[in-house]
């Protein structure tokens, strides 16, 4: 079976779009939580540092980690089509 290179693209994108958005929420919200959980993905004592997420922080990033993704997923893609291809 063959993946559509662009479709498993979107996906990753959309996906990696709606991550942003929830995880930006909860720094919105919960800041200080989402500070200890940052530290414990990264093995760090993060908890000096204070977010800083701005309007532009977020649409940068929203765009760059969906860009990313998408890229990302669609190399995948293409590279596990040219495996299975007889």
């Amino acid at each position: 079976m063959k993946l559509n290179t662009i479709k498993f693209g979107l996906a990753a994108a959309y996906a990696a779009s709606l991550f942003w958005i929830i995880c930006s929420l909860l720094v919105a919200i919960l800041p200080g939580i989402s500070m200890r959980m940052g530290g414990y993905m990264v093995h760090a004592d993060l908890t000096g540092m204070n977010w800083s997420l701005g309007i532009l922080g977020f649409v940068v990033g929203l765009l760059m980690w969906a860009l990313s993704a998408g890229i990302f997923a669609a190399a995948t893609a293409a590279i596990y089509n040219n495996l299975v291809s007889p």
